[in-house]
């Protein structure tokens, strides 16, 4: 795999892991109850955004990491998934 490649698969676990980790820790406003007019009682008392990212990066490291082990040394790829809708298989 091309290092360009391996980027592409890293973003895209990246991404999809932040919506995973954004409510770790988080403190709304209504369980502080501390709730700021014109806001909605569930927004985030403080947003930690580098807390939020460097877990991120942590968890999808880690996850990449496995993926990057399975389909190298093991040769786990995506031909060895079941099929789930048999008869759409080419």
């Amino acid at each position: 795999m091309s290092i360009l490649s391996g980027l592409a698969v890293y973003f895209v676990i990246w991404w999809l892991t932040l919506f995973a980790v954004l409510p770790i820790g988080l403190r709304t406003q209504d369980e502080d109850q501390n709730v700021v007019p014109g806001t909605v009682a569930s927004a985030p008392t403080r947003f930690r955004a580098v807390r939020i990212f460097l877990l991120n990066t942590v968890v999808s490291g880690l996850i990449y990491g496995a993926w990057y082990v399975a389909g190298t040394y093991f040769g786990i790829g995506f031909d060895d998934l079941p099929v789930i809708m048999p008869g759409l298989d080419s």
